[in-house]
């Protein structure tokens, strides 16, 4: 028996399978996806193997940015335009995802969202609150119910909302985003229990204080006051949550559902 032989065999196959990709072959979707976390998710997505369609209200300098960005990565990637809180719109954008990615869509993140002023109730229009709770909890239930169908024809998904410890904490001035945050939180406990027999999984990730382009505009003062509260005494970045999503995309989480995941630096524990 040549066992120089059998040796190098069993080298090799033990190379392959560590070079195996978490996302090899899976189709991720990815909403407001050219920025910020929808940006560093989508690149640790491709990294990993996973052909990236991401949506974003306008075809622009940055999307176009991240759409060469992930296709230099070797993965198919392509951005699409679409208003996630408009359901019809959604509708549409996923057909054509669908029809681009060979019917195929293994994880959604549901990361569209948006932050406004300070606002007192008092002083809050309906407009205002109308508006958060379209693009912040309404774009859930576009996009979750645009894909279900699929997923659960695949027996297998990952469906993944980003919402807030302020959901789960809430603040003062900022009812209308707590509230749409608390939202995804029920949004996802409720709908894991749904799909959970068909192998499709939901979980939710609640960011802390996270430096993005949303905070960029705070005040240094504001900064240091926050930082000072959290354990770890420094703010997180796009790529601590997107390390968090990648995880709940993989295998690596398959037993893992209806949970909520903060990435906050203890922030909140």
């Amino acid at each position: 028996m040549d066992w120089e032989k059998i040796h190098k065999q069993n080298i090799n196959k033990l190379t392959k399978i560590t070079m195996k990709k978490l996302l090899e072959g899976k189709t991720a979707l990815i909403t407001g996806g050219a920025r910020s976390i929808g940006k560093a998710t989508a690149i640790a997505f491709a990294k990993e193997g996973a052909n990236i369609a991401f949506t974003d209200l306008s075809y622009d300098d940055a999307a176009k940015a991240t759409e060469s960005e992930l296709n230099a990565l070797g993965v198919k990637a392509k951005a699409y335009v679409s208003n996630a809180s408009d359901f019809a719109d959604t509708e549409r954008v996923v057909a054509e995802i669908l029809k681009d990615f060979d019917n195929k869509i293994d994880v959604l993140i549901n990361n569209a969202g948006i932050f406004q002023n300070y606002t007192l109730l008092d002083g809050m229009t309906e407009e205002h609150w109308d508006r958060m709770i379209s693009v912040n909890l309404k774009s859930v239930f576009n996009l979750t119910k645009a894909v279900q169908g699929t997923m659960l024809k695949q027996r297998s998904g990952s469906i993944i909302n980003i919402s807030s410890v302020l959901g789960m904490s809430g603040t003062d001035g900022q009812v209308d985003y707590c509230a749409a945050k608390a939202g995804i939180l029920g949004f996802t406990k409720s709908f894991a229990k749904e799909v959970g027999s068909r192998n499709v999984r939901c979980n939710a990730i609640a960011p802390g204080l996270i430096f993005t382009e949303m905070t960029k505009d705070m005040p240094q003062e504001v900064r240091d006051a926050w930082v000072s509260t959290i354990p770890l005494k420094r703010g997180g970045t796009a790529e601590d949550v997107a390390d968090v999503c990648l995880f709940l995309a993989s295998d690596m989480s398959k037993y893992v559902t209806g949970q909520t995941i903060c990435v906050c630096g203890g922030m909140r524990m």
